[in-house]
């Protein structure tokens, strides 16, 4: 299927970035010599030791770090080996009270031409982005996902892929990319907010060892496992790109 990004509930336009600056000059008080000023007693953050910064997750700059919702507690981070390459890596991370704790890595494949900051059909190139996780579905029976699971057999993936590789049992479990879709809704259905033009059924499902035409697939134990981790009450998202524009 052709896949691409809306990010954090329709996040489609390009990041933005807003900071702040204060140029007015810090007027210095100094407390009577027979009075010393208290020392402030350091705030803690419970689990974080004093002067400890949280972890962030690796590979992310601050653009990109910024593009993730405070209130997502789930980042499934798909790293590009190249703007080019269909080859990946996947990390699921949690925050923590200590920030971002990863879990283990796992290789995985993005479309056969790689990455794209403008997704549209056919390009077979993956949406770059942040987007929510909100849905999930197969053709095998629900294993335990607390997504809402869509269990159908329009879930088959006939035929081969680029490589001549069988498509069979790619789309045993799926998760959704809320890229040019609605979330709330199967990963089967085609309704594309952005229009047609800009693809869609872009999707997190097992690999078939080869090149995608847009989605991420990783081995059918690990979509298994991701299946049944990723849980609304944490606000999943995915975060997806070439290592050098995750970088950002």
């Amino acid at each position: 299927m052709i896949h691409r990004r809306t990010a954090v509930a329709l996040l489609a336009s390009p990041l933005l970035l807003t900071g702040c600056g204060g140029g007015a000059e810090a007027t210095e008080r100094r407390a009577p010599a027979t009075r010393p000023a208290p020392t402030p007693t350091p705030t803690r953050t419970p689990g974080i030791q004093a002067g400890a910064a949280p972890r962030a997750i690796s590979g992310l700059g601050p653009e990109t770090t910024a593009a993730i919702p405070d209130r997502s507690r789930q980042a499934v981070v798909v790293t590009g080996r190249g703007k080019n390459s269909p080859l990946a890596t996947v990390v699921v991370h949690e925050r923590t009270a200590t920030g971002w704790q990863a879990g283990a890595e796992w290789p995985a494949h993005n479309a056969l031409r790689g990455w794209s900051a403008h997704h549209m059909a056919g390009d077979l190139r993956s949406p770059l982005g942040v987007y929510t996780l909100s849905d999930a579905g197969g053709l095998l029976p629900d294993p335990g996902s607390k997504l809402p699971y869509h269990h159908s057999t329009g879930f088959t993936s006939p035929g081969t892929g680029f490589q001549g590789e069988p498509l069979a049992g790619s789309f045993d479990y799926v998760v959704a990319i809320d890229y040019n879709r609605m979330p709330g809704t199967s990963p089967l259905d085609w309704t594309r907010p952005l229009g047609p033009g800009r693809g869609g059924g872009v999707w997190l499902h097992a690999d078939h060892g080869g090149p995608t035409h847009g989605c991420v697939s990783v081995a059918k134990a690990h979509m298994k496992e991701l299946v049944r981790t990723l849980d609304p009450h944490r606000h999943p998202v995915v975060v997806m790109g070439f290592a050098d524009w995750l970088a950002r």
